[in-house]
C-alpha cells in the first residue's frame, strides 16, 4: 500500500512541475511577444525542441567555489601546463593585447588569465546548446529559474541581432558562452567588435575575445596602474571579527585596518578602501587584502576563491613571459 501511495505522491508531483514549467514558459512568451517583438508561434516551436536536460540541474549546486577550499582550488588553475599556456597565448596575441590594454587599461596578464581559467585559452567552450541548458534552468530550476529565464531573453534576443541560430551555440551547462565564457547579458552589454568585421564573435575571434574581456572590465570599474591584492599579517580573530566577517567588497580604508594592529604595505594610501579576505587550506589560513580592482574580478565570477587563482595565474604568466 505504501509503495502505491508514494508512486502516486511522485506522479502527482511531477505533474504539478510539468504544469508549473509550462506556465512559466507560456507567460515567458507572451513578455517575449510584448516586450521585443518576437512571434508567439515561432517561440512555441523552439522551445517544443528542447529536451530537459537533468545532468544541467545536477551540477547547479556543484560549483567548486562551493565544496574547495584555497589550498586544493588553487591547486586546480595554477598548473604548470596553464602557466605555459597562458604565455605562449599572450605571445601569438601580443598586438592585440596590448591594444586592449592601451584602450581600456587593463594589462594582458589579467586578460590571459581569465581566458585560461574559464577555457584553457579556448580549449574547453563547453558542450552544452545554450538553448537547451537555460531552458532547462529557466523553467524548471527552483531556486533560480527567474535569473535563468532573464539569461534565455538575452539569448535569443542576441540570436536575433547577430543572426545566429539559437539551437547552434555550445557552452557551459550554465548557459555561458565562448572563450570569455560570458552569460547571455553580459555577451549583450560588454562583448564588442574588436576587430570592427561586423560581428561580435567570442567563439573564433582573438581579437573580439580579448576586446570583450578588457571591455567587461573596464565596464565594472578596473583601476588602470593599481594594485589587486596583497598579503597582509597581524590578523587576530577575536579583535579583527568584524573585518574578516564583512564579505570582499572594499568598505575599510587602510588607515582604519592600520588602527587595528593589521601589518599593511607602506605603499598602501590611507584613504584606500579594501576588504580583508581569509583564504583557508589544508596547512593554515591566509590572509590577504582586497583591493577594488580585486572586487572587479569578483564581478566576473562572484566567488573570492577564483578572484585570487585570477589573480595568481596572471601573475605567474607576467614573470615567465617577462623572464624568458
Amino acid at each position: 500500500m505504501s509503495l502505491i501511495l508514494g508512486t502516486l505522491l511522485l506522479i502527482c508531483s511531477l505533474t504539478l512541475q510539468a504544469q508549473d514549467a509550462a506556465r512559466l514558459q507560456e507567460a515567458f512568451i507572451q513578455d517575449m511577444v510584448q516586450q521585443h517583438a518576437f512571434q508567439a508561434d515561432e517561440l512555441r516551436q523552439l522551445l517544443a525542441e528542447i529536451d530537459i536536460q537533468p545532468p544541467v540541474l545536477n551540477k547547479m549546486n556543484q560549483a567548486a567555489e562551493k565544496r574547495l577550499d584555497w589550498g586544493r582550488y588553487r591547486r586546480i588553475f595554477l598548473t604548470e601546463t596553464r602557466i605555459r599556456q597562458g604565455v605562449a597565448y599572450w605571445r601569438t596575441h601580443q598586438a592585440l593585447l596590448q591594444r586592449a590594454a592601451t584602450t581600456y587599461g587593463v594589462p594582458p596578464q589579467i586578460i590571459v588569465a581569465i581566458l585560461g581559467v574559464e577555457t584553457r585559452y579556448g580549449r574547453h567552450v563547453g558542450r552544452h546548446p545554450v538553448l537547451q541548458a537555460l531552458a532547462t534552468l529557466g523553467f524548471h530550476h527552483p531556486r533560480r529559474g527567474k535569473f535563468f529565464r532573464n539569461e534565455l531573453s538575452h539569448f535569443l534576443r542576441l540570436a536575433r541581432t547577430e543572426q545566429l541560430d539559437p539551437r547552434k551555440p555550445l557552452g557551459s551547462y550554465a548557459g555561458a558562452m565562448g572563450q570569455p565564457q560570458f552569460i547571455p547579458s553580459s555577451y549583450h552589454h560588454f562583448a564588442i567588435d574588436f576587430n570592427q568585421d561586423g560581428k561580435r564573435d567570442i567563439w573564433h575571434s582573438p581579437a573580439d575575445v580579448i576586446g570583450s574581456v578588457a571591455h567587461y572590465f573596464a565596464e565594472h570599474g578596473w583601476q588602470p596602474d593599481q594594485a589587486v591584492t596583497v598579503p597582509v599579517q597581524g590578523i587576530d580573530h577575536q579583535q579583527h571579527a568584524t573585518m574578516l566577517q564583512a564579505g570582499y567588497k572594499p568598505r575599510f580604508p587602510v588607515a582604519t585596518l592600520r588602527a587595528a594592529g593589521i601589518q599593511l604595505p607602506d605603499t598602501l594610501d590611507a584613504q584606500q578602501i579594501a576588504s580583508l579576505l581569509t583564504l583557508n587550506t589544508d596547512e593554515q589560513a591566509e590572509y590577504w587584502l582586497g583591493l577594488p580592482n580585486f572586487y572587479v574580478i569578483t564581478r566576473y565570477n562572484h566567488s573570492p576563491l577564483y578572484a585570487m587563482a585570477v589573480y595568481q595565474l596572471s601573475e605567474a604568466i607576467r614573470e615567465r613571459y617577462t623572464s624568458d
